[in-house]
């Protein structure tokens, strides 16, 4: 049968490229990558496709540019804003990398892994540490989500303090333009600067300019000592001070610090299996302290005695549980991982995913808690993150007995409030999330004409046609 707008000679056409046992079309098979992670977007597609060469990519590309049809690419659909989601009522064509999953080369002495776009990141870490080696993006979704994907949204994760984002994790790319061509940068310097760094265009333009089929990425040493803490505190005050006193003590060999509100390990202790809170008592604010050297255990663990001497001298610690083992290493980072999973049980949820100054985190919580409150008495907030890189997971639950569809509906609204103090503090209204469909409007009005005008410039050089992941990140609509 064929779909609105794609013939069914068209789309044989495409099938044929990988054949049929690698082409979806069943309205069943195809339900799972119609919808994306939170279910704010239901897409449509007449196909789904899984090649498994990059030459396929290629070639379905190709076929793409000629006859004006659109691509979606998809990893491991675990992204948070429509990004990965085909349009509704439209027909795009979905392009899965599932198949594409070789980890190509490690190469310890020099320190780089060699992956396909469609790797799973779980899996790249093991190559990673079977090599002696580090690979250090750690995110929530690793067993699922796929290195292409993380390269598309730019992703950042727990470890961003000591190591960065993905960008600052990749030497060189391999991608797929829209046009079919191939370019092959999967350079493995860390210094090269020979023109324009076509390499950080692709890195987080989350598939509207091409599509990432291989990348080198950076290693480094697996740390020899490891320390967790988790410390209960008065404020979010107090938790800046800490990670100021962690940073001077600890320097880069502090490799994680993550704010958590009482609400958070409240419904993550009550909802999530396994998880218990490691203090006895009760307190409004909560870090988690991660600590890796390079050299000792002994090294790792004067550190974190440091910390915590020095933060409970200053008054800024009420109570703290040192993890005395791996697997409670594990246990304490799963509460902090699986904080956003156990806010579902709770009724609805309105995200933001946003970034301030380091510096400004205490006055942007304090301002915006109480915007929220005013606006929606008996909200529960759950502002989390990544401290340390100013990263703020500032959600918010649905009143207790509140209906869930009207809560959801005003989505927008709390957006408004969240993210107008986020810009007056000079934040970001997307940490490490990306645009995709759900901010891409609210994009186009808050940053400078120009800005936007040579977003387009770019899009309309690398994708002449359209096709590629439209209506995504930027409108080519002036």
């Amino acid at each position: 049968m064929s779909s609105p707008g794609i013939s069914t000679d068209l789309l044989n056409r495409f099938v044929a490229i990988v054949g049929e046992k690698y082409a979806l079309r069943d309205e069943g098979d195809l339900a799972p990558h119609l919808i994306e992670n939170r279910g704010l977007y239901h897409g449509t597609s007449p196909l789904l496709l899984k090649p498994g060469s990059v030459k396929e990519v290629s070639d379905i590309m190709k076929l793409a540019t000629e006859t004006g049809t659109a691509i979606v690419p998809q990893t491991g659909n675990t992204g948070l804003v429509g990004g990965q989601t085909p349009r509704t009522g439209q027909a795009d064509i979905i392009l899965s990398l599932e198949r594409m999953t070789r980890i190509r080369d490690v190469d310890p002495v020099a320190n780089v892994l060699v992956a396909d776009g469609g790797a799973i990141l779980a899996d790249v870490q093991k190559a990673a540490e079977a090599h002696g080696r580090l690979f250090p993006l750690s995110l929530g979704s690793e067993g699922s989500c796929r290195i292409g994907g993380n390269l598309s949204t730019n992703a950042g994760g727990t470890a961003v303090l000591a190591y960065g984002n993905m960008r600052q994790l990749c030497l060189g790319l391999e991608v797929v333009l829209p046009t079919g061509e191939i370019w092959d940068g999967l350079r493995r310097l860390k210094k090269d600067n020979t023109g324009y760094d076509l390499r950080d265009l692709f890195i987080g333009a989350e598939g509207t300019l091409g599509i990432i089929t291989g990348a080198v990425l950076k290693l480094f040493p697996q740390p020899l000592g490891h320390q967790v803490a988790f410390a209960g505190l008065r404020s979010v005050e107090d938790a800046l001070a800490l990670f100021n006193l962690a940073a001077s003590l600890c320097g880069t060999s502090l490799t994680g610090f993550e704010l958590m509100p009482r609400f958070g390990v409240e419904i993550t202790t009550r909802h999530i299996d396994g998880v218990r809170d490691p203090l006895e008592a009760a307190y409004p604010w909560y870090v988690l302290i991660d600590i890796s050297t390079s050299d000792s255990a002994e090294t790792a663990e004067r550190m974190m005695n440091g910390v915590l001497e020095q933060g409970f001298e200053a008054g800024l610690m009420l109570d703290a549980a040192v993890a005395s083992s791996v697997a409670q290493q594990k246990a304490i980072w799963h509460m902090r991982e699986s904080m956003s999973d156990a806010q579902k049980p709770e009724g609805g949820s309105i995200k933001h995913d946003v970034s301030v100054p380091v510096s400004k985190i205490p006055h942007f919580m304090s301002e915006a808690e109480k915007a929220v409150m005013a606006a929606m008495p008996g909200a529960r907030i759950c502002a989390f993150g990544h401290m340390g890189d100013g990263n703020i997971h500032y959600n918010i639950s649905q009143p207790i007995g509140a209906d869930k569809a009207a809560f959801i509906a005003r989505w927008r609204e709390m957006n408004h409030i969240v993210h107008g103090l986020v810009l007056a503090h000079g934040g970001s209204i997307s940490a490490e999330h990306g645009i995709g469909q759900l901010k891409r409007d609210e994009l186009a009005a808050i940053r400078p004409a120009i800005e936007i005008e040579l977003m387009r410039r770019i899009k309309r050089a690398f994708d002449p046609a359209g096709i590629m992941n439209p209506g995504k990140v930027v409108s080519l609509d002036a």
